[in-house]
């Protein structure tokens, strides 16, 4: 699920693909005003998240929670390379976090974790935040939460030793130092730079046990003899056979767990409806399910006679969006089975390549965010799937976290033909793809394979931008790829992919948006910022905003930066890319979790009314 990813910003996060300032610069443009602020609240139609509520007094105790995975996880170390999506969610059931994020993205302290925490004063330095740890609160086998477990953690992901091998999440280079405070539940952390998203900081925590060294660190997390310190215990770790299961933690201290085992299967995305009739699956996240649903051809075969072949005059496959279509009415009438939908914390963009001509031209790329119509967008991605078609203004806040705002006024007037003329593309009379010198404003739209809501998007955007004379051509690439040869090597004009949002944006997004630097070659290295264009200016404003104590201040940071990424052109933020869960009715407290996590103690059987 979406929502219990890390937060790391990597070429991996950037590969969850639709499956499921300007001042001074060189261009010449005067930056626009900044858009007069409309209230900063979450969009009241965006749908968050969707999850049977889970009244602890109506569930009764006892019984077993099927839930499907990809796969079993190679490791449940979150800051590992080799960790997933799945490692995520298995982690939050037997890991302390600190904080946790509601449905908005905002983070509050966990009480079976947390006392209290709080930071000194804005402008005080050094900044050191104090937190109080739940004096109840132990690993399985007995040991007290302590400094020494976050000041092991802080020096595996700082960076500052190499032989970690790992991620390294923004904030944890801005610590100097940890220590004990006045009583052993007492934990002070001094920062040798202000960080104001250090809610962030410490979810999941890791016993120090299995952080303290690289070697420790750098182990596959799996199997029953690290210590946890969550609702659960790991009972059962069997990757050949599929299973991950989870028990009641004896030693929890918090409200009791009320389902016996949790067990994590291994099922494909295309096995889950059938998983799910069968009565072999109680929760199954369906969006790649839906999205992916290929239909086969009709085949004449002779058993043992080796490929099959299409039947001469048969009908073809189904396009990809009519099998999603029929998947999703399928998932809809599974009897027992409810499907709920949220926005998932992730946003989907056409992100437009700023090395390629022509749109090397910041005044051509403005002219194409104008000229992207996100309402129809959003409405052929998102209705067929049963969500409202919520279209997105800002490239760091999601519809549904408080602070959003549409900035997309930034990129110019709204009238793109003009705004193309006057960088010299011509339209020919009656209308056609527009020219200059010769050249046709025709562009390639880099597009995730066997992806229904893709396809769907990129018809849209291709009949769209045909409106303004922009000609499209959209062009497939398998998943496993996308990134790594197209993405990173610059091999598009246009590209369409989501990118994972989260309740830190001034850490989280940078990196999608900070200025190429040169290498140790003299070449431009975009790291993770695959449009290829950044400024001084908008790296300077996430510095600001990352360091920013107030919160309002913060948020006028980064609406500051998303007008100045609107003004260079970097990319268009379209909708938030759709969750689709399965969960059989009885079961309480899952769904779509959108932002959120799920509250492993209350998930269970209602009883009987």
């Amino acid at each position: 699920m979406a929502a219990m990813r890390v937060r790391q910003l990597t070429a991996a996060a950037a590969a969850l693909l639709i499956a499921a300032g300007l001042g001074g610069c060189s261009d010449g443009h005067t930056p626009a005003r900044t858009p007069a602020p409309v209230p900063v609240r979450a969009d009241p139609t965006a749908r968050t998240g969707d999850v049977t509520p889970a009244d602890r007094t109506a569930v009764r105790a006892g019984g077993t929670l099927r839930w499907a995975v990809d796969r079993t996880p190679a490791t449940l170390n979150v800051y590992q390379g080799a960790a997933t999506a799945d490692s995520a969610l298995i982690a939050h059931a037997l890991y302390p976090s600190l904080f946790r994020p509601d449905e908005h993205g905002r983070l509050a302290p966990d009480p079976d974790y947390l006392a209290g925490a709080e930071s000194t004063p804005p402008g005080q330095q050094p900044q050191v935040v104090t937190y109080r740890l739940n004096p109840r609160a132990v690993w399985s086998d007995g040991t007290p939460l302590r400094a020494a477990d976050l000041a092991a953690q802080r020096a595996a992901l700082s960076g500052l030793d190499p032989a970690y091998r790992g991620g390294h999440p923004a904030g944890y280079d801005a610590i100097d130092s940890i220590t004990q405070g006045a009583d052993p539940h007492e934990v002070r952390v001094t920062f040798r730079r202000p960080y104001a998203e250090w809610r962030s900081l410490f979810a999941p925590l890791y016993p120090a046990a299995d952080t303290a060294t690289p070697d420790a660190f750098n182990r596959a997390l799996t199997g029953g003899t690290h210590p946890s310190a969550g609702p659960y215990n790991l009972s059962r770790y069997d990757t050949e056979g599929g299973r991950v299961s989870l028990e009641r933690n004896p030693r929890w201290w918090g409200d009791v767990p009320k389902t016996d085992r949790i067990d994590f299967l291994s099922t494909q995305p295309e096995q889950r409806l059938d998983a799910l009739d069968r009565n072999r699956l109680d929760i199954a996240p369906l969006t790649t399910a839906v999205d992916r649903a290929a239909a086969p051809a009709p085949t004449t075969a002779t058993p043992g006679a080796g490929p099959t072949t299409a039947t001469p005059g048969a009908a073809p496959p189904a396009a990809a969006p009519e099998a999603s279509a029929q998947a999703l009415r399928r998932a809809q009438a599974l009897p027992g089975i409810t499907v709920h939908r949220a926005a998932a914390a992730s946003l989907t963009q056409l992100t437009v390549n700023a090395a390629r001509t022509p749109l090397t031209d910041p005044a051509v790329r403005r002219a194409l965010a104008r000229a992207v119509d996100r309402r129809r967008i959003a409405e052929a991605a998102l209705t067929p799937l049963g969500l409202p078609a919520v279209p997105l203004g800002n490239h760091l806040l999601a519809a549904d976290q408080d602070g959003y705002r549409d900035n997309s006024a930034a990129a110019g007037p709204p009238d793109a033909a003009r705004q193309l003329d006057e960088a010299g593309w011509k339209r020919p009379p009656g209308g056609g793809t527009r020219t200059k010198d010769g050249r046709e404003l025709a562009l390639t739209l880099l597009v995730p394979a066997g992806s229904a809501t893709a396809k769907r998007t990129a018809d849209a955007l291709t009949a769209v931008l045909a409106e303004s004379g922009i000609a499209v051509s959209p062009v497939t690439a398998p998943a496993e790829t996308f990134v790594r040869d197209r993405l990173a090597a610059g091999d598009y004009d246009l590209a369409l992919f989501s990118w994972p949002a989260g309740p830190s944006p001034a850490s989280e997004q940078r990196p999608a948006y900070a200025k190429p630097r040169p290498d140790l070659d003299g070449a431009l290295d975009p790291g993770t910022n695959y449009g290829r264009s950044g400024t001084d200016e908008i790296d300077r404003l996430f510095d600001r905003a990352g360091a920013e104590p107030d919160p309002a201040a913060r948020l006028d940071l980064l609406q500051q930066a998303d007008v100045r990424i609107w003004q260079l052109g970097h990319s268009v933020p379209l909708y938030q890319r759709p969750e689709l869960v399965g969960v059989r009715n009885g079961v309480t407290g899952a769904g779509a979790f959108g932002f959120a996590w799920p509250r492993f103690q209350d998930l269970g059987w209602a009883r009987a009314s």
